[in-house]
């Protein structure tokens, strides 16, 4: 008889397959315990460095237990490499300084790095970020700004349950990360506020993002380059950007972006939907196979968009074209209305032309009457009910 061996990925599934001996010898560390205290006021970023240091020294599995309260944090870098797997348990309120500065010259607020097997879970962030929109917007010398929850070089990294409010820039940050799942968390930041990205991944493999919900003032989820087998879905986007891969090709040397898949996701009144967005600039970049599919678009401005001619204040590009290749983009089962009478603009690069873009079964409205569609420099095939009509040349 032949032998059927089938390989799960834990993490890619959501099973935990329990080791009980580990158990028995796992241990916890209770901020409190450290010093930490929950009054909101009172400076606890020492006591959550001590026991970060504890529980990632311990020689069994540990957990960072934060109990019900608020807590005054600084800048804070929980460190690795960790010599066993740790969870970092949040019960209550992570809450920055008023003083946006304090934390705003570092570039983040809270940054795990070279950790591996590492579960973050629960709790509220609070990034006190109001103050250092204010500024960006009065044009005064502000500070770089700090992203709310950063991962640099972590594998095997699970993170659930997390409200981030009112970031500075960017609430969570995928850098240059394996094996990666973020699930049910929501990040909220006013639609008008600069840069706040719900979801940034860049130089990782094998992330994937499953019912979370966005409401920023930048993009959602944005993709960056050097990212491969993103695998995304039940997403609830709006107010933002919507789901972006890019922007890519601002520098020549650019690795590219490789499998990624949006499935089962709600816009609603975000400024763009999917989009795909390059400088126009010379790269060796590229986009390919990418799945967007089982959509729904509630009042959605570019409902579905590849912009190749980006260029912002006209500086460093004009006269130039993209570089970056883009091939073999699927959209399918694109349902719902656009808030512009365009919902689908595929503008791509005149020297480099999008190659392989198909369409299936796409139903968008403006106004309760069919939308309209632009194509420039792209070859594909278009299938299934189709509305706007398709400007493909199949």
């Amino acid at each position: 008889m032949n032998r059927v061996v089938v390989y799960f990925n834990a993490l890619q599934v959501g099973i935990f397959f329990h080791d009980s001996s580990n158990a028995a010898s796992s241990t916890s560390y209770n901020v409190v315990k450290f010093g930490a205290k929950p009054d909101g006021k009172s400076d606890s970023t020492e006591a959550f460095v001590n026991a970060w240091k504890s529980a990632c020294s311990s020689l069994v599995p540990s957990t960072i237990y934060v109990p019900k309260g608020r807590y005054l944090l600084n800048a804070i870098n929980f460190r690795g490499p960790c010599k066993r797997k740790v969870t970092f348990l949040n019960g209550g309120t992570l809450v920055a300084p008023e003083d946006y500065k304090v934390v705003g010259n570092s570039g983040f607020w809270i940054l795990f790095n070279r950790v591996d097997n590492l579960v973050v879970s629960g709790g509220k962030l609070d990034a006190k970020g109001v103050g250092f929109w204010n500024c960006r917007r009065s044009g005064k010398n502000c500070p770089v700004g700090a992203r709310t929850m950063t991962f640099n070089w972590v594998n095997n990294l699970v993170v659930s349950g997390i409200t981030s409010i009112n970031s500075q820039l960017s609430h969570l940050v995928i850098n240059t990360c394996n094996n990666v799942m973020v699930r049910n968390v929501k990040l909220i930041a006013p639609d008008k506020s600069p840069n706040t990205d719900g979801i940034h991944v860049e130089n990782s493999n094998g992330v994937t993002i499953n019912g979370c919900t966005m409401q920023t003032g930048d993009d959602c989820i944005s993709i960056g380059d050097a990212t491969y087998n993103l695998f995304m879905s039940n997403i609830k986007c709006g107010p933002g950007h919507g789901v972006s891969i890019g922007s890519l090709g601002q520098k020549v040397d650019e690795k590219g972006v490789e499998n990624v898949t949006l499935t089962n996701a709600i816009f609603s009144g975000s400024d763009n939907g999917v989009r795909i967005k390059s400088w126009a600039r010379p790269s060796n970049g590229f986009v390919r196979n990418v799945l967007f599919q089982n959509i729904i678009m509630n009042n959605v401005e570019n409902p579905i968009i590849i912009d190749q001619n980006y260029c912002p204040n006209n500086q460093g590009c004009p006269g130039q074209t993209s570089g970056i290749k883009i091939s073999e983009v699927t959209y399918k089962n694109i349902q719902g209305s656009s808030a512009t009478a365009e919902a689908v603009t595929f503008d791509c690069s005149p020297s480099n032309p999008c190659q392989g873009i198909k369409l299936e079964d796409i139903n968008l409205n403006f106004k309760n009457k069919a939308a309209t569609s632009s194509c420039n420099n792209i070859g594909g095939t278009s299938n299934g009910t189709l509305v706007p009509e398709s400007c493909l040349l199949n």
